[in-house]
Order: C-alpha cells, then structure tokens, then sequence
C-alpha cells in the first residue's frame, strides 16, 4: 500500500507532462498549413470569345433529280472520291428518248407547214400590190404566216426542253470531292426534286460557329482561333477568321462566323460538333492570377497573400481575364506570392508550410 501511494504521484505528474505537451503539440499544429504557393509574375494575356458549332463546307453540292424517271445504275458508293463530271446515277432514258423523238418530229413537221405559210404570205403581199388581192385575203395569210412562226418557236423549246431532260437523266458531280450522301439505288422509281447525291469537297471545310451579339464588335476577319472537335478530343486545331454573316438571330440573339481551318483536319467530316476560342486581344506583361486563387465575396477579391511565412487576406483589383486567369491591376505586385488553392480554414497569421504549384513549375520551364 505505501507503495502505490509513492508510485501514484509520479504517474500523475507523468501523466500532466504528457498532456501539455499534446496540447501544444496540437495548438502549435493547427496554426501550420501546408499549401501550394504560385509567385506572381508578368504574363501573356490572351483574350478570346468562346463560340459553339459544327463543321461545314463552302463547297457542298446538293443534287436533285430533274425528271420523275427510274434509276438503272448507281456507279459510285456513299464515301468515294470523285472528279468533276463523273457520273453519280443514272436514270432510264427510254421514255424521254421516246418524247424527244416525238418533239423533233413535230419540229421537222412545223418547219415545212412555215415554210409553206411564209411562201404564200409573201405570195400574196406581191398580188396585194398588184391589185389583185383584197386587203383581208393579205391579213388573213399576214395572221397564218405569224401563227405558224409562234408554234414554230414552240416546237423548237418544246425539243430543247426534251433534250434537257435527257442529259438530266445522269446526275453528274459539279466538282472534285466526296460522295457524302447517296438517297437512291438501281431500281428506284423517284420523282422529281428528290435528293438523290450530296458531294462535299473536304478542301473547303470550315467551322459554322455561333457567337453572342455583344461579342460581335470583337470579331473580325484573320483573327487567330483554336478549334477542337468532340469526335478528336485529344487534338487542337488552329484556325482563323473567315468572315462574320452580318445579321443577328432575333430568338437566339447570336451571330454567325466561319473559321477556316489552317491545312485541314484528317479525320474531319461535315456535321461534327465543334467548339472554339476566338482570340482577340494579346497583351505581354500582365500580371495574372488563377481565377481558382481569387476568393470573391460581399466586399469584393482578395487572395491569400504569403508575406514573412504566414497568411494575409489581400484584397486585389481585377482588371480582364482570359478563360482561366484574372489581371491583377491592384493590391499585389510582381514577385509575391500567394495560395494557389484558397480553403475556408484559412486565418490571418497562420504559418505556411509550402510549395512550388504546378503550374508555377510549367511557367519556369516555359520561360527558361
């Protein structure tokens, strides 16, 4: 028993030690923070508007069939290059053969019945002059003559129409390019104005963009532009300011613009979904923040500001922005340094365990 009563007061004392020194432990912990740190520097700062769209073509061709008529060859498939002029489908011939047979006979037979009308006006106008005529026997030839000059020029477009619905029996390519639609095959009775082939020339791809109207007056031809496609999310294309459609949709209050791509895109194909940025705006020597680094709040932007290794709540004036970073026009200057990734447990004075952010690492192996 007398002992324990000597051990029991060292085990307490111990025990005392050992909790102070926990809770120092912990109270000095906590005011220790570790954090990525990102020194301000001056930067390039590229200013762009953001459109959405979809690949097109200046040159794309949507042919029609002319005549109602059956298809008897198909010689080309959806997907083949072709050639200006190659023939893409043809349809029978032998009934409109049939009717310019009937219209050139028609023609042939109009020919003669003028002729004779003409010989017999001219006939008469001699007689006319020599008495021998009455004035009404020269106006009713004058009104044969005229008549058969009429269904002479009739019989004459009546053939050329015939012969145009001849050559239209092939469907031909009006330039070089790719079969990107076929609508009919060898057997098919199609009807008039049906789309039958579309031919697209992939040289002349371009990106039919929306951007809004109050990012019109930022736009103008030559402009630079990055281009990326959902069907490539991988690749970057860069491209350029065509031209802007001066014309605003009243519901969707957006304007069109066409970017061309620089040396194509293989792969590309009519119709895929594409996004862009517009740059225009470059200026060296701004000092930039992430936009992530910016806390922004009732009585405006501040950033966690290190200065002799502990937090300070720095308020900051913004000036533009690209699509990640502010410029910093106020309340920091090149050199210092702040938290890339603010938290809510953040206090002034708290002291800073840190280290080079990524992208302060990316930006120093850029510059060196």
């Amino acid at each position: 028993m007398q002992t324990l009563q000597k051990i029991l007061p060292r085990y307490s004392i111990a025990l005392g030690i050992l909790f102070l020194a926990t809770v120092v432990f912990m109270v000095t912990r906590g005011d220790v923070v570790h954090v990525e740190t990102l020194e301000i520097r001056p930067m390039e700062l590229v200013q762009a508007v953001y459109a959405t769209g979809y690949v097109d073509a200046d040159e794309r061709a949507e042919l029609r069939s002319e005549v109602a008529s059956t298809v008897v060859s198909v010689p080309v498939r959806e997907g083949e290059q072709v050639k200006k002029g190659d023939v893409l489908v043809v349809f029978d011939d032998e009934p409109v053969r049939i009717a310019v047979d009937e219209a050139r006979s028609a023609l042939l037979e109009q020919e003669s019945l003028s002729a004779e009308r003409t010989q017999k006006f001219r006939r008469q106008q001699s007689l006319f002059r020599a008495g021998a005529v009455s004035r009404e026997e020269l106006d009713t030839a004058r009104y044969s003559y005229q008549q058969s000059l009429q269904r002479l020029h009739q019989r004459k477009l009546q053939l050329q129409a015939r012969l145009e619905e001849l050559e239209n029996l092939e469907i031909r390519a009006p330039f070089d390019g790719i079969v990107s639609y076929l609508g009919a095959k060898r057997g098919d009775d199609i009807a008039a104005t049906v789309l039958v082939a579309t031919v697209v020339n992939p040289s002349s791809y371009v990106i039919s963009a929306e951007i809004d109207e109050l990012d019109v007056p930022k736009i103008e031809p030559g402009q630079e532009a990055v281009v990326a496609l959902d069907a490539m999310p991988r690749d970057k294309f860069d491209a350029v300011v065509d031209r802007l459609v001066p014309a605003t949709d009243k519901v969707t209050k957006t304007s069109q613009v066409f970017l061309r791509i620089r040396g194509g895109a293989a792969g590309m194909q009519t119709g895929m979904t594409a996004t862009a940025n517009i740059v225009f705006s470059r200026r060296d020597g701004a000092l930039l923040v992430p936009k992530l680094s910016v806390i922004d709040d009732a009585s405006g932007r501040s950033v966690w500001k290190i200065e002799n290794g502990r937090l300070v709540l720095q308020t900051v004036l913004t000036g533009a922005s690209d699509l990640t970073h502010f410029e910093i026009t106020g309340g920091l200057n090149e050199g210092d340094r702040i938290v890339l990734r603010p938290e809510d447990r953040f206090r002034e004075g708290m002291q800073v365990r840190s280290g080079e952010s990524g992208e302060q690492k990316s930006q120093s192996m850029g510059s060196s």
